[in-house]
């Protein structure tokens, strides 16, 4: 053989080695993310899921791949995205209560993961919190049953308050079980309260007219309202929810099965206080308050 011929077939032989490795490399499993809301909703809920796959051995781009999904705010879009992921097709699917329901309803055989406030087997997710069974788990973050906490904190915060107002998006399991649980509350030490149903702008602007519009002190479940200028806040951290939700997605592609996987209850919770509303509404927050918050905004 020549010479030249003899580098020739080297060469080919060698450009061809990575091609053939490359095709022999299995693809990465893909997750699927779905949520109700918009990506500007989500960012802190997607880095969060992140940092559990992270803690469960997937780093994104190196041996998994996720799929974003958004339906901002349109819950009748849920069905074509989450048929879209499932011919993808994704290994794992992971979103809110909402879209994961309409992910249920779509496929029996691709694990689905939840991050809910709600009740996971009222709203009809799972029927068995410890055994779920089916394809479906997830972790509840109890959005809906701190409602005699949130009051125990406001009549601290303002306690010659004589009568406290409740504003509720009503006819969903998660505002129910809020207005049976701050209506027991209340009644169980004498606090005079209006419970105020809102589910358009027009009952918001009625149930503001009814209170007050301005200067009203106000305790919130989520800490994204006490950064944009609310007085407090108290909930679950929905951030590490899906930080949970994240681990979970990893345990799954790991091969554990969802139905043998106890849906995770919340064990982070967040008191967030904003000092600058505070001053605006002339309260002094008391000393044991702010020892007590996890933040306090200045």
């Amino acid at each position: 053989m020549r010479r030249r011929e003899f580098i020739g077939l080297f060469g080919g032989a060698a450009a061809g080695w990575p091609l053939a490795a490359r095709a022999q490399q299995p693809a990465l499993p893909v997750i699927g993310f779905l949520r109700a809301t918009s990506l500007a909703d989500s960012t802190k809920l997607v880095t969060a899921f992140r940092q559990g796959l992270k803690d469960a051995n997937y780093v994104e781009g190196q041996n998994v791949a996720v799929e974003l999904r958004w339906a901002e705010g349109q819950k009748d879009r849920l069905p074509t995205l989450a048929a879209d992921l499932i011919r993808r097709p994704v290994a794992v699917m992971v979103g809110d209560a909402t879209a994961m329901l309409a992910a249920k309803a779509a496929t029996t055989t691709i694990p689905l993961v939840f991050a809910a406030g709600g009740d996971p087997v009222g709203d009809g997710l799972v029927t068995n919190l410890n055994r779920p069974g089916g394809n479906v788990t997830g972790v509840h973050f109890f959005a809906g049953v701190l409602g005699a906490k949130r009051l125990e904190l406001l009549r601290e915060l303002v306690p010659k308050a004589a009568t406290i107002g409740v504003l509720v998006y009503p006819n969903t399991p998660n505002t129910e079980n809020e207005r049976s649980d701050v209506r027991a509350a209340a009644q169980a030490i004498g606090q005079q309260l209006i419970i105020l149903d809102a589910s358009n702008d027009r009952d918001i602007d009625r149930a503001f007219a009814t209170l007050a519009r301005h200067a009203l002190p106000t305790i919130y479940s989520l800490r994204e309202y006490a950064e944009a200028g609310g007085l407090v806040s108290y909930g679950a951290s929905i951030a590490d929810a899906y930080r949970q939700a994240g681990i979970y997605t990893g345990r799954i592609l790991k091969g554990e099965k969802p139905g043998d996987l106890p849906v995770m209850r919340s064990t982070k919770f967040e008191l967030v206080i904003n000092l600058k509303t505070a001053k605006a509404l002339g309260l002094d927050v008391p000393p044991s308050l702010l020892a007590r918050a996890d933040e306090v905004i200045e």
